[in-house]
């Protein structure tokens, strides 16, 4: 059995039991990993960090945001949650994932108006950051910066596997980066693109289930 930092391994563990003339062998064979993100305890001066969440669609993604602004709330911590105005998939302000849990938000047009508007708060929560404009990392600096916790969750690749947006520079500048994995839904192994299923380019492409599916990069190299 090995103990490593968040994650518990017991691997090709055998014993041999004996019993009179009986001789019974056992193996074990299992992995356990346990990476939830926990915050950090600090102390002395109030400091900001940059938390980034990234993955492909129905990694849980926003579903790891909400838990973590949940937590926020029971530790009556005075937040702010910001999504692009284009995000409209779900709702026009509520921030929901794809198991429809939700929570309220703030939808803005600019990254700048998130400084505006996170006023007096211990943490700043943003959705599909992806979708934001090119200041949008320098807003997460400045408000670190103030002393405020940001957490931002965001697609780090588009539909073709390259990087989407402004998310390299989000993930440059984070303290704590979590990346989330889906499943492919064509051979079941860990999934890391979002497969768009019609034929529409662009980069963006507001669409659920209906145009996207998550695939492994070797299953989204299949065109059918």
């Amino acid at each position: 059995m090995k103990y490593m930092g968040t994650k518990l391994v017991l691997i090709d563990e055998t014993k041999t039991l004996n019993f009179a003339t009986v001789t019974i062998k056992l193996q074990t064979v299992f992995k356990l990993e346990v990476e939830m993100f926990i915050e950090p305890s600090l102390s002395g001066e109030r400091r900001g960090w940059i938390e980034v969440i990234c993955g492909s669609m129905f990694s849980g993604k926003t579903e790891e945001l909400i838990r973590r602004l949940k937590r926020v709330k029971i530790a009556n911590l005075k937040a702010e949650i910001f999504k692009p105005a284009i995000d409209t998939r779900y709702d026009v302000e509520k921030i929901v994932s794809h198991d429809t849990n939700f929570i309220h938000s703030t939808p803005v047009d600019s990254s700048q108006n998130i400084l505006l508007l996170a006023q007096d708060v211990d943490v700043v929560g943003i959705d599909e950051a992806q979708f934001f404009d090119a200041e949008i990392a320098n807003v997460c600096e400045q408000l670190a910066l103030r002393g405020i916790r940001v957490i931002v969750a965001g697609l780090d690749m588009d539909y073709t596997g390259k990087p989407f947006g402004q998310m390299p520079n989000l993930l440059a500048v984070a303290d704590y980066i979590t990346k989330l994995h889906a499943i492919c839904v064509r051979c079941g192994n860990i999934a890391n693109i979002s497969y768009r299923k019609s034929s529409a380019e662009g980069q963006i492409l507001l669409g659920e289930k209906d145009v996207y599916e998550p695939r492994c990069r070797i299953c989204a190299q299949l065109k059918d």
